[in-house]
């Protein structure tokens, strides 16, 4: 281990790869550790038997640049796919319902496509529509998808888009989570058109079509999987500076820098120190520098999630798959939460005629089932999947992956906790942090704020040094 780093980087997930990339392009000293045997966190991808399984994250947002610009740095622009099928469905009365054409995470830029839809009844329709005509919000502050999702588009839209789909991206309770910091872009579409509906149908007008050009695919994916980002990242780091299966214990302030007390007992110094770990593991890490801080990365809630994967002979699935997959309502009392259908979506994930199916379970409103057993698990989602896609086999690869507390939830007021954090942060200088559920959540997020982060450390290191 290094005796001395200019800056210790203290997590091996996207966002301390992202940062570490930078401090590599920037030729500014640094070691990274992390308690995991690989790099990646949550990242991770298997290939067995023909398929290739994302055990997390399966694409990038291509609305968000920051993880696409990353990916045509380290050579893999060209290897990137657009998804192939767009459809999503909601269940609704034990059926899968398709959501309309050409809508925004399930909110409506077609009328025709959303006056045909299944997915709401006539009078769910009608509330949703009348978005038109309700005024905009006056009162500042921050609220709840629920609440924001209620008062545009209605209760329905709310059992059956906020919350299965909007929340259920962040595995959490649309009561809970914040507009603000989860979705923005709705809110600035309220405030600037008055109508969400009306201000996404100007974006996706003829007119800004001809300008813009063809809109793009909403996510893309690399071949092998995720892996292939982390992979190109650890290539792109200097020899000796990724130190795996290395825990940070503790981190305390000494005079001209911070000394970290490593898992095995070892200690390290640096005159920077970049937490790029969960919300739970900053909060007990930084509260032996700064109490205060530590305290507020606490209230940084998490959730914990499951992801069943399966893989099928084709004709046991009677169903088409035409389409990305489909998310549950609580209402709908089933225990999966969402199914992803991974082989209709991208090419290549599963042998000739063979399909890839990804369950997901748990999050906020089912916190019980990362503590189900295997057999449980398999049993209940079979279930589930069985009867919505008329399965008559049994599945030829089964796939679990547990993420406890993996999964941070942007709560309301989590953009006033934020500027609480950093003012904390300004008060200790050379501590900085960038993981998911700080600035974001996400691949593009936490590429964009690791990389940010990182170039903050570099100027005060260098400021310190002049």
């Amino acid at each position: 281990m290094p005796s001395r780093s200019a800056i210790a980087i203290v997590g091996g997930g996207i966002s301390g790869l992202a940062a570490a990339y930078e401090l590599t392009r920037l030729g500014v000293p640094f070691a990274l550790y992390d308690q995991a045997p690989r790099p990646g966190g949550v990242i991770h991808t298997d290939q067995t038997a023909g398929y290739t399984i994302d055990a997390g994250p399966d694409a990038l947002l291509t609305q968000k640049p920051a993880a696409l610009a990353l990916c045509r740095a380290l050579g893999l622009g060209a290897r990137l796919q657009p998804q192939a099928e767009r459809d999503t469905y909601v269940v609704r009365g034990g059926r899968l319902r398709r959501l309309p054409e050409g809508s925004v995470l399930g909110i409506p830029t077609r009328w025709l496509p959303f006056a045909t839809t299944g997915a709401f009844s006539l009078r769910g329709k009608l509330r949703m529509a009348a978005d038109a005509a309700i005024p905009r919000r006056s009162a500042g502050g921050d609220e709840s998808i629920a609440s924001f999702i209620g008062r545009r588009f209605g209760r329905e839209a709310v059992d059956y888009l906020a919350e299965p789909l909007l929340a259920g991206i962040h595995g959490g309770d649309p009561a809970r989570l914040s507009m603000r910091a989860a979705f923005p872009r709705f809110l600035e579409l309220e405030a600037r058109h008055g109508s969400v509906i009306r201000g996404l149908q100007r974006r996706s007008s003829p007119a800004s079509d001809v300008a813009a050009g063809p809109p793009p695919p909403p996510f893309v994916a690399l071949p092998d999987g995720m892996r292939e980002l982390v992979a190109a990242l650890t290539d792109a780091l200097p020899a000796d500076v990724l130190h795996c299966g290395v825990g940070v214990e503790a981190i305390e302030r000494r005079p001209g820098g911070y000394d970290l007390r490593l898992a095995d007992g070892t200690h390290t110094t640096a005159d920077a120190v970049l937490l790029a770990t969960p919300p739970p593991v900053v909060a007990r890490l930084a509260a032996r520098c700064d109490a205060g801080l530590g305290a507020l990365a606490a209230r940084i809630h998490t959730a914990s999630v499951v992801t069943v994967a399966l893989g099928f002979a084709r004709r046991a699935v009677r169903h088409p798959l035409k389409g990305t997959g489909f998310v549950v309502p609580r209402r709908e009392g089933l225990q999966v939460r969402a199914v992803s259908w991974v082989s209709s979506k991208w090419s290549g994930r599963a042998p000739a005629d063979r399909v890839l199916l990804r369950a997901f379970l748990g999050g906020v409103l089912h916190p019980q089932a990362i503590d189900l057993d295997d057999d449980t698990l398999i049993d209940r989602v079979l279930a589930d999947v069985g009867g919505l896609l008329h399965v008559t086999g049994a599945p030829e690869l089964v796939r679990i992956y547990r993420w406890r507390d993996a999964t941070p939830q942007l709560e309301v007021g989590h953009l006033d906790l934020m500027a609480a954090i950093e003012r904390r942060l300004a008060a200790n200088r050379g501590l900085f942090l960038s993981a998911s559920g700080f600035r974001g959540t996400g691949i593009a997020d936490c590429v964009a704020d690791g990389r940010r982060q990182a170039a903050v450390a570099a100027a005060h290191v260098a400021q310190r040094a002049a």
